[in-house]
């Protein structure tokens, strides 16, 4: 009987044996992964997710783009592998960018001795600034008159046509080239970096920008408006001589580093390879805020003799709204979001229409996207606006108001005056009599030069001169009407609020 009863035992060993080793035979299965290998986490950190050229779609891997843009200058060893490349460059030296024609055989047979058009622009990474692009540059004019961000070195550069900078676009160059000869720009950037950030204590990081161009062919009409190819890469300025300086400085960095970390950054390259992406958009800028010394469109400031006011007064333009729609196709989802600074992400998000897009949850877009980027891109979607500081509203005095106020006295006729005014309203950010005289320049398309003082109306009429703490101690939603009166000294005038 005990010999029967340890059969059955020997059978248990037995087959947990031959478990054990099926087990050992798997084991190797998927170690790679680690324990959490099917979390949403880890998924999104393979290499489909990150802005590299594996990422590109199945249909893209062998790809070859029509054109390739070179810009010779290294790029820095201190870039982490799935981040863009970052290229250092010298305040106004001259950097050779080649035009490289990739075209296959009988690939757009319709340039064959033709020339292209492509525009050279060097425009903010940060959406931050992107935002206020138009005031920024404004404000850098300002401060840099007669100088432009972006020129081209003529007497070095070979085989381009026609260049030509526009006086009102100073961060824009153009020209054209044949594809089928050696062309080569020199390009110069003449602003840096720390020059656009927000505090200036010393020591501060300097902005991104990036070097875009856009290549274009001649449509029906001989305009060259047909969108062949464009391809960008990030920047950043320094004072002549700190990019060679920051160069050194990251390569000494890395050398100390173990060469576990080393793997985890790309190599230095002696060139950058601008990449492809979305045509830069033409955005018509509305000058919320327009820098001192900027001249509008419309210049002329017509009032009448004495208390006169402004004759023509054309409604301001209606801010420009970006926001995505539900019925966003897919191709101009990519366009909205490069416009708002995600051109990172253009790849990842190939296929989302606005409707796709708009669906996606706040948990969604921080985990495809990280969390800095995935709040911004989420606000972005949503819409949301940031509240101004302060809000003031603004009516402008006629004379026709006036003189029917004046007959109205005369017979004792009660009236109130701000039924039948029209407000307008004045959003301030900064508090500062500077950034108020702008607001008023912009409201009636003149230029803030045109407006010599700003007064506020006090007890027994007295005028008082308008001062940044005086705007600090504005009520919220206050209501003033404007009225004016020709300066004395020259063709400028005085704004008094009623």
């Amino acid at each position: 009987m005990a010999w029967a009863l340890k059969l059955p035992l020997a059978d248990e060993v037995i087959e947990s044996g031959l478990v054990q080793d099926f087990d050992a035979s798997l084991s190797g299965i998927g170690q790679e992964l680690g324990a959490g290998a099917y979390s949403m986490s880890d998924v999104l950190a393979l290499p489909i997710f990150k802005q590299e050229e594996s990422s590109l779609p199945p249909d893209n891997e062998n790809k070859i783009l029509p054109f390739q843009y070179v810009l010779c200058a290294a790029t820095s060893p201190a870039v982490k592998l799935h981040d863009e490349t970052l290229t250092y460059l010298n305040q106004g030296q001259s950097y050779e960018i080649r035009m490289l024609d990739n075209r296959k055989l009988g690939e757009l047979p319709e340039i064959n001795g033709k020339l292209v058009k492509s525009i050279f622009r060097v425009v903010f990474h940060d959406r931050r600034l992107q935002y206020t692009e138009h005031q920024q540059l404004e404000g850098w004019r300002w401060n840099r008159p007669g100088d432009r961000i972006l020129d081209i070195d003529i007497p070095m550069s070979v085989g381009i046509i026609d260049p030509r900078a526009n006086p009102n676009q100073l961060n824009t160059v153009e020209f054209l080239w044949d594809p089928a000869k050696r062309t080569s720009v020199f390009i110069q950037v003449h602003c840096i970096s720390t020059e656009f950030t927000m505090r200036k204590h010393g020591g501060e990081k300097g902005v991104p920008f990036r070097v875009q161009i856009d290549t274009f062919k001649e449509n029906e009409n001989g305009e060259y408006t047909e969108h062949l190819h464009s391809a960008s890469c990030q920047i950043k300025v320094f004072k002549p001589k700190g990019a060679d300086r920051k160069q050194k400085t990251d390569r000494e960095k890395m050398e100390k580093r173990t060469p576990h970390e080393k793997e985890k950054y790309q190599p230095s390259y002696e060139t950058t390879i601008l990449t492809e992406c979305s045509p830069w958009p033409e955005i018509t800028y509305v000058n919320n805020s327009p820098s001192p010394g900027f001249n509008s469109s419309h210049s002329s400031f017509s009032l009448g003799e004495g208390n006169g006011s402004p004759n023509h007064q054309p409604e301001p333009p209606p801010p420009v709204t970006d926001n995505l729609l539900p019925t966003t196709t897919p191709q101009e989802a990519q366009q909205w979001l490069h416009r708002n600074r995600f051109s990172t992400f253009t790849r990842l998000f190939t296929n989302f229409s606005g409707a796709d897009l708009l669906k996606l949850t706040r948990d969604d877009v921080i985990q495809i996207c990280g969390p800095a980027d995935g709040i911004r891109l989420f606000n972005a979607l949503k819409g949301r606006m940031v509240r101004p500081r302060l809000t003031i509203y603004v009516c402008q005095e006629s004379l026709q108001l006036r003189e029917q106020q004046q007959q109205q006295q005369q017979q004792q006729q009660k009236h109130e005056d701000g039924d039948s005014n029209v407000y307008h309203a004045i959003y301030l950010e900064e508090l500062t009599a500077v950034e108020l005289t702008e607001k008023i320049a912009q409201l009636f398309s003149i230029s803030p030069c045109q407006i010599s003082q700003i007064y506020k109306q006090g007890p027994t009429g007295i005028h008082v001169l308008i001062s940044d703490e005086m705007i600090q101690n504005f009520q919220e939603e206050a209501c003033f009407i404007l009225d004016t009166m020709k300066a004395e000294t020259n063709d400028s005038y005085h704004i008094i609020l009623k």
